[in-house]
């Protein structure tokens, strides 16, 4: 796969065209209120479902390709209401002393909280918070505490120095973030999205998902464009971000590139499954199938190229503390077997438990009494960690014929069909579901148990940079990337995430990796502004690639 990529030519050149917004997009259809319920409808309204209803909005289209289309968004403008306050982190109900403070809490605990805060000079006051229903999660969140009102970030430092002084942590954001329920429709923005259309029926190229050089690195979502020679990209899947919880950039989830599945699912969550022969895209629940067999027998496989015992989100057979997904934990799981493969990297990881060598033929060649190896060309090995030492030490002695079996399966049971040029990435939650707004947020993991809501708050409540795919009725994949974290963008909820990819024509979309990683590249620059202030290296992107010159 990646050396196909090196190959291909970039195509240059562009027809670009402004759009106000009474004109038509040719990014599907945008705001009416009817298009919640209607949205394969084929006509093209004017705006975006986002904010209020009468914001301006004007949209830049760029021709990169024939069959692929860059549309800039800006709507909206600068919101006389919104100002900058500070948050309070309120102390846990636990009798706990070293319980973790939260955003949220009861309305008592606020309370408490807020009147202790006065007592110390401080004007603080208590806002109950409110989400707007998905369809397993939102609703009641509890309630924060905050004290005043400043023009500007910097202008709220005295205020936090009173409040840590109280003894409370704090930090100053900015209301434009709060997600609350009522604020889509009043908000006034600014917003601003970069929408990436690729149309099967015109573009000649190929759209695939690409990890770099090894998994094990990560590259930023520009370099792997430029590798490939991509005419745009965008940021893919979730990914290890701390060496802490595995290795920094192995996929967070399913992925597949050129059609080798090289990270297992968590647990059942959506996946961007590309057919790069046909230029399609669907979003399917896949769910991990792996086994190890050999004469002597044959063993459930844990994973494939990473860390043995650290599942970052979870959603595997018998992890720790679940075995359902729960984004941004690092679940535990103290006997597995994990196969490797070359493209994880130079050597697998290194420490305690058993690892066999098995070459291109499924021979094992060696066996060696710690983990640490270079994995063989065409090869793979296998690392076994606690009880899993003993069984695979008995399944692959030297010599041995072992089959390594990597699979998914599909929400029909069946195997996925792979190809050279199936890609797969990971993400979730699912977002648009038969052209409804169909946000699975506790389903997908993003509901953390016995947390006051807190981790919801902030991940699912707030807006938040956000990429996130999709397809239209006509079968036109769409990339699409928000800004966020600024006074210059505000950044997306995900119900307003939702929304959005409803009136932009979307049928079926999920989120994928956002925040600092968001990011959208066309024309060999990024295109927009990621909320980190540079651009963030990444697991993996979406590449739109060229036709190969031997395919033209």
């Amino acid at each position: 796969m990646k050396a196909s990529l090196k190959r291909r030519s970039a195509l240059t050149g562009g027809l670009i065209l402004a759009v106000s917004s009474a004109l038509l997009t040719p990014v599907g259809p945008t705001h009416a209120d009817d298009v919640r319920s209607n949205s394969n409808s084929t006509d093209q309204a004017s705006h975006l479902n986002l904010g209020a209803a009468d914001l301006p909005e004007n949209r830049t289209v760029t021709t990169l390709a024939p069959g692929v289309t860059l549309t800039k968004i800006s709507r909206g403008g600068a919101d006389s209401s919104l100002f900058w306050t500070a948050e309070v982190a309120i102390p846990s109900d636990s009798p706990d002393p070293d319980a973790p403070t939260s955003a949220l809490s009861s309305q008592a605990t606020a309370q408490r909280t807020a009147d202790k805060l006065k007592a110390a000079d401080v004007d603080a006051r208590v806002e109950h918070v409110q989400s707007p229903q998905l369809a397993d999660a939102g609703g009641d969140l509890g309630f924060r505490v905050r004290a005043g009102h400043f023009a500007a970030q910097a202008d709220g430092a005295s205020v936090v120095a009173k409040i840590k002084a109280a003894g409370f942590a704090s930090s100053v954001i900015y209301t434009g973030w709060d997600g609350d329920s009522g604020t889509s429709t009043k908000t006034r923005g600014p917003w601003n999205l970069d929408v990436i259309a690729i149309d099967p029926r015109k573009y000649d190229g190929q759209l695939a998902a690409s990890f770099g050089p090894d998994l094990e690195k990560r590259e930023t979502t520009s370099q792997l464009a430029a590798d490939a020679h991509a005419i745009a990209a965008v940021n893919a899947g979730f990914f290890v971000f701390d060496p802490k919880a595995g290795a920094e950039g192995d996929p967070a989830g399913v992925g597949v590139y050129g059609g080798r599945i090289l990270s297992e699912a968590v647990a059942d969550r959506p996946a961007l499954v590309i057919d790069g022969k046909k230029n399609a895209s669907s979003i399917q629940r896949l769910t991990w199938s792996g086994k190890i067999a050999s004469p002597a027998g044959e063993a459930a496989l844990d994973g494939i190229d990473r860390v043995p015992g650290l599942i970052r989100n979870c959603g595997g057979a018998n992890d720790l503390p679940t075995s359902g997904p729960l984004q941004d934990v690092t679940c535990t799981n103290s006997s597995e077997l994990v196969t490797f493969t070359p493209e994880f990297g130079p050597a697998t990881p290194a420490g305690p438990g058993l690892e066999v060598t098995v070459d291109s033929k499924d021979t094992v060649t060696s066996v060696a009494e710690t983990r640490g190896a270079a994995v063989p060309a065409g090869g793979h090995t296998i690392q076994a960690t606690g009880t899993d030492v003993a069984r695979l030490r008995a399944l692959a002695p030297l010599g041995a014929k072992l089959k390594i079996d990597a699979g998914l399966l599909g929400q029909d049971g069946k195997p996925l069909h792979t190809d050279k040029a199936t890609s797969v990435v990971n993400g979730g939650p699912l977002l648009v579901k038969d052209g409804s707004v169909d946000v699975t947020a506790r389903h997908d993991g993003m509901v953390h148990p016995n947390d006051g809501n807190s981790f919801y708050y902030g991940w699912v409540h707030k807006r938040n940079p956000r990429t996130f795919a999709g397809t239209d009725a006509q079968g036109r994949t769409m990339l699409v990337t928000a800004d966020g974290r600024s006074t210059a963008s505000l950044g997306l909820s995900l119900k307003e995430e939702a929304d959005v990819a409803v009136s932009l024509g979307m049928v079926q979309a999920m989120n994928l990796d956002g925040g600092g990683s968001t990011t959208a590249v066309a024309e060999g620059r990024v295109q927009n502004s990621p909320s980190g202030g540079s651009e963030r290296a990444v697991g993996d992107a979406l590449l739109v690639l060229p036709a190969r010159k031997d395919d033209q």
